[in-house]
């Protein structure tokens, strides 16, 4: 065994062609010519920047392969003890499955040659008697070794991508596309719901079984449309775990165009579960306050009947009796020829007065017409009233469609209360000549319109979260599966629309 050559003290280089150097060359040939003739190429074309170790029989170039560091091998066939594709065989079974290798054959050794590729070796060069061969191995040389270095770089990269992959908290897949797409890799991240990658990979049907039963159709339909047409994924189901556990899964797929002979689509299973979760406690808590909202609002409501009756049994009954009272003593001055007092005239009037104010109170805090004729006259006698009131035009229109319809109490005074609510923003803030109300029906939805040609809304008002007003209007329309829009136009007025199912939709 014999080292040969000469190395550069610095660290290895790259030379132009991408060919690291030095270069460790292992030559396993037992014709001593042929080996000299070898060196002399190596100084030649390499310039000294090699270590070229050499080897006369086969099982010392196996030691060799074994126990150095080498960057590639040219094998002679014809050994004394081996032969090159023995060498290749025990090679790729051995420590040295990774050097490259390169036969060098006899001049009618081509169908050999063509074999040594066909098990492992990386090229091959035919020996001629004028070795006019070793013209084309230095080239031969740097091709095989720019190729090992293009392999090494490219399993690097995957390797750092694999990691990388294997890092994201979350499960990571590859599946073919066609019209028989198939699963090509699913990362380590599965163990998530119970299962190795090679279990996942080896059932096809898994994943559509570990989907919930309640997603399953939907789920695999769109995967299936992605796979097949090779389109991107983004749907949201829940999968069951090997123990049963239910996980949230968001899965986003995208199409590589660039991904080889077979087009794939590669993906993410993103465990969303602590945001459902999150997602459907917050929901939950805005249900309940809704829910607070409207039994607040059922409260005063029933606060506003109470106080309206006792307002009228007994501080209207109070008002009603005085004012007799001082009329029967009008009545009797008269009757005995006396002018009545001017105080008890002055009285009456007070009296009077009371009685108008205490109706005029239990009428805004209930009006009795909602109760006793229904909101499709209540809501034409408001209007009437804002007329009287403000001198606003104002117009209620009921529509043939809804005349017929009867809403229960709570709806009834839901759409009275906003109806109410609306005008008395547009008397306060709109600067209108006029206010129209109109109710219909659409379908199974009740359309209820309130406008003007005021000033119009401003749009930060509708967005600032502390217009209470607009915010109860807003509530009020939801706990009954309503839904409340309002818009407006600078200088031409403002519109409130009131969509309202017939059917008592509420929430909770």
């Amino acid at each position: 065994m014999n080292a040969i050559g000469r190395t550069v003290p610095s660290s290895a280089s790259t030379h132009a062609d991408g060919v690291d150097l030095p270069m460790r060359v292992l030559i396993v040939e037992d014709d001593m010519v042929d080996r000299i003739a070898c060196r002399r190429m190596f100084e030649r074309d390499f310039k000294g920047k090699y270590l070229l170790l050499e080897a006369e029989t086969g099982e010392e170039g196996l030691h060799l392969a074994q126990t150095e560091s080498l960057d590639c091998i040219l094998l002679d066939y014809q050994l004394p003890d081996l032969t090159g594709l023995e060498f290749i065989e025990r090679l790729l079974g051995g420590a040295g499955a990774a050097i490259p290798v390169m036969m060098l054959t006899g001049a009618d050794s081509a169908t050999v040659a063509a074999e040594a590729i066909r098990r492992g070796a990386r090229d091959y060069l035919v020996k001629d008697v004028d070795r006019h061969y070793l013209e084309l191995l230095p080239g031969a040389i740097r091709r095989m070794l720019r190729e090992r270095r293009l392999v090494n770089e490219k399993r690097q990269i995957e390797a750092r991508f694999r990691t990388l992959v294997e890092q994201v908290p979350a499960i990571t897949y590859a599946a073919s596309t066609g019209e028989a797409p198939a699963l090509r890799y699913i990362s380590p991240q599965i163990q998530l719901l119970g299962f190795s990658p090679g279990e996942w990979l080896a059932s096809p049907a898994l994943h559509a079984q570990q989907i919930h039963a309640d997603d399953r159709a939907g789920a695999v339909q769109a995967i299936e449309a992605s796979r097949r047409g090779g389109t991107d994924l983004r749907h949201e189901y829940r999968m069951r775990s090997r123990d049963g556990r239910i996980f949230w899964f968001r899965d986003e797929a995208r199409a590589i165009a660039d991904a080889g002979p077979e087009p794939l689509i590669q993906g993410m299973l993103i465990d969303i579960t602590d945001h459902k979760l999150a997602e459907e406690a917050l929901r939950q808590t805005r249900d309940e306050l809704r829910r607070l909202a409207a039994h607040q609002e059922t409260i005063k409501e029933d606060e506003r009947i109470r106080i309206a009756r006792e307002v009228h049994d007994e501080l209207g009954g109070f008002l009603s009796g005085i004012h007799s009272y001082i009329s029967v003593a009008m009545e009797r001055a008269r009757a005995s020829g006396a002018a009545p007092d001017p105080l008890l005239a002055d009285a009456a009037c007070l009296a009077k007065d009371a009685i108008g104010t205490v109706r005029k109170v239990i009428t805004d805090l209930r009006p009795s017409v909602l109760d006793q004729l229904g909101v499709w006259a209540a809501l034409e006698w408001y209007a009437d009233q804002i007329e009287r009131r403000s001198g606003l035009a104002c117009s209620c229109e009921i529509d043939a469609s809804v005349a017929g319809e009867e809403l229960d109490a709570a709806r009834s005074t839901m759409v009275f209360r906003i109806v109410q609510e609306a005008l008395t923003n547009v008397v306060r803030h709109a600067d209108a000549s006029l206010a129209a109300v109109r109710v219909e029906r659409q379908g199974a939805d009740l359309h209820v319109t309130v406008r003007d040609d005021g000033k119009g809304i401003d749009p930060s008002r509708l967005l600032n979260r502390e217009s209470w007003g607009v915010l109860g209007m807003t509530e009020r329309a939801r706990h009954f599966g309503g839904e409340l829009r309002i818009s407006g136009v600078p200088g031409q007025g403002t519109v409130l629309f009131l969509q309202l199912p017939l059917e008592d939709n509420r929430v909770g």
